[in-house]
């Protein structure tokens, strides 16, 4: 990395006067969907997201258990997992609008421990955000859903997947991955425990030309 000078810092940003990239190498041969999902994985695993080996649900919401535990400091037994579980996160009366307004309006929850205990578990850490863990995706498979699905790249935070990735090899419309998500939509996000309607942002690339929006339930 080039030397800069820095102009202001505060808690949340730095100003510097230069900034010279990283002299990473740059493919100038055929890259397949396969080699940029590889990339781009890479790429976040050399900002301090961790990669898990995660492709199934089971795996998904054992991981979301541990992540949640180490935030709170707290340790679930089973019979408290479940039930947290089932009433505040994978609630079957909540869909995508109410998921978004826990993520974004309400994520500490109050709960009550077998012991009568009152404890509030926080999903993310919004006052200290570096308290929240990164983790990083890739080939989930859907289960349960109108068929089977396998998603590209997904981000969690805390273990709640909060950003998904689709990708396509250079050269391909980004529509075709714009009209991937709308498919998974209606197949497969709401499946089994519904996590996957806790995204709130989605990403399309080819890795030329890249674009990001919200989830929504408009149409």
């Amino acid at each position: 990395m080039g030397q800069y000078n820095v102009v202001s810092e505060n808690p949340e940003s730095t100003v510097v006067g230069e900034y010279q990239a990283p002299d990473t190498p740059r493919s100038t041969a055929y890259q397949s969907e396969a080699d940029l999902e590889k990339a781009f994985i890479q790429l976040l695993q050399s900002q301090a997201y961790e990669y898990l080996p995660v492709t199934t649900e089971a795996e998904l919401i054992a991981n979301l258990r541990k992540q949640l535990e180490t935030l709170n400091n707290i340790s679930f037994s089973d019979v408290e997992w479940e039930r947290f579980f089932k009433e505040f996160i994978a609630n079957p009366n909540h869909g995508i609008r109410e998921k978004t307004a826990v993520i974004q309006d309400d994520p500490i929850q109050n709960f009550t421990r077998t012991d009568g205990s009152i404890k509030n578990i926080h999903l993310l850490d919004k006052k200290d955000i570096h308290n929240n863990k990164l983790q990083v995706i890739n080939q989930y498979t859907t289960e349960n859903g109108a068929r089977e699905n396998r998603y590209d790249v997904t981000i969690l935070v805390n273990g709640f997947p909060l950003v998904h990735i689709e990708l396509k090899r250079r050269g391909v419309d980004l529509r075709e991955a714009f009209n991937q998500i709308n498919r998974y939509a209606r197949e497969s996000f709401w499946a089994g425990s519904g996590l996957f309607e806790y995204v709130q942002i989605f990403v399309i690339s080819n890795g030329t030309l890249t674009k990001y929006y919200s989830n929504t339930t408009r149409d």
